[in-house]
């Protein structure tokens, strides 16, 4: 069954068969996302259960015409676990006077990953490595630090016509190179 008919389940029915199976379906690609902005697996965790939450709350919010669910779910993401992040750099500077002399470091048990996340994984970051340098160190700043366009300019000291060139030419790039596993998320 495809994501939109379980998106459809969800929303007409409240099937939550439909939204075990899309979380069965995104959870290890999305649980990786959260891991890779917010450099902590508990983190991504609770941005997870956030975003599936938010699916079965709120299914009207997915707009078929504007992308597909997976994209849809990478968005939402992306977004949460760059709030957590920004929430958590607000929590810092307020603790860090406090914390002086004194830090605490928190490690958190990393479990195996599933080799389709993995190969995937590996996948994107051998595209992104073939991307011209200038191109690559605009979508990582986008999209692992959550930095806007405006943003990214100031902090480069480039254009902003510039970085929304990069920014489109890369997209571009990964998309046709990336098509084949675009297709299988679809």
């Amino acid at each position: 069954m495809n994501d939109g008919v379980l998106m459809r389940q969800v929303a007409a029915d409240r099937q939550p068969a439909a939204l075990d199976a899309l979380y069965d379906r995104h959870a290890p690609t999305l649980l990786a996302l959260g891991r890779r902005i917010l450099g902590s697996l508990s983190d991504a965790e609770e941005v997870l259960q956030e975003v599936f939450l938010h699916v079965w709350n709120h299914p009207g919010r997915y707009d078929p015409g504007r992308s597909s669910v997976s994209t849809w779910l990478v968005l939402i993401t992306r977004s949460r676990a760059i709030d957590r992040l920004r929430t958590r750099k607000v929590v810092e500077r307020t603790h860090e006077t406090s914390a002086r002399g004194n830090p605490v470091e928190h490690a958190s048990p990393e479990g195996l990953e599933t080799v389709f996340i993995h190969e995937r994984r590996e996948r994107v970051r051998s595209e992104m490595a073939k991307l011209p340098d200038e191109q690559r160190q605009v979508l990582e700043m986008a999209f692992y630090q959550g930095l806007s366009q405006s943003e990214i300019a100031a902090k480069a000291e480039l254009p902003l016509g510039t970085v929304k060139t990069r920014t489109l030419l890369a997209m571009k790039k990964l998309r046709s190179a990336l098509r084949d596993e675009i297709r299988q998320l679809l």
